[in-house]
């Protein structure tokens, strides 16, 4: 894969331990802070600590790499920090269908806003197919808010299309005026 010229030089794309679960868990809480913009009921500081647990048992099984920045990338952007600082994750794992065959899940991808359009997402999502391929998934399916055009036009140039469409409506306490009841 060639290197995007906005690539930042002292990145690098690993596993992610346990001990880098509350980073990560920090990150998430900044991914579903975006998302309720595009109509996601997930509360993000009431699940920092499942989050948190999810990330060490992804971790620990193998299913969470995070992308790290040196010292010159971290100081250029100024949302970093210090050198080593983690400006991304995906979480993944494989599970099995149940009419046969393997499915890759990825469950969470994050990129910080200042690191973004750099190809580390691209990297991240990457490396997490190359791991679930090699635990035997045919295929990887993931979830973007359908009003999350940035997402979906990220995934489709990673070559994901449409599987499936869920669709949802609001119950209100007040449904049997709607349907004639």
């Amino acid at each position: 894969m060639p290197v995007d010229a906005h690539y930042p030089s002292h990145m690098e794309i690993v596993p992610g331990t346990t001990d880098e679960a509350a980073t990560v868990a920090n990150l998430w809480v900044s991914l579903a802070e975006e998302q309720t913009d595009y109509g996601s009921r997930v509360e993000p500081a009431s699940n920092h600590a499942s989050v948190r647990e999810a990330a060490s048992r992804h971790a620990v099984a193998g299913g969470l790499l995070v992308a790290r920045v040196g010292e010159d990338d971290a100081d250029a952007d100024g949302d970093a920090g210090t050198g080593g600082d983690i400006v991304g994750f995906v979480m993944f794992h494989v599970e099995d269908e149940s009419g046969g065959g393997r499915r890759g899940v990825v469950e969470n991808l994050y990129v910080l806003p200042g690191y973004r359009n750099r190809g580390i997402g691209g990297r991240l999502l990457a490396g997490a197919e190359r791991r679930l391929a090699d635990r035997g998934a045919e295929f990887v399916s993931l979830e973007a808010m359908a009003d999350n055009e940035d997402a979906r036009r990220f995934y489709r140039r990673q070559g994901y299309d449409a599987h499936r469409v869920r669709l949802e409506k609001p119950l209100e306490s007040d449904n049997l005026s709607k349907d004639g009841g």
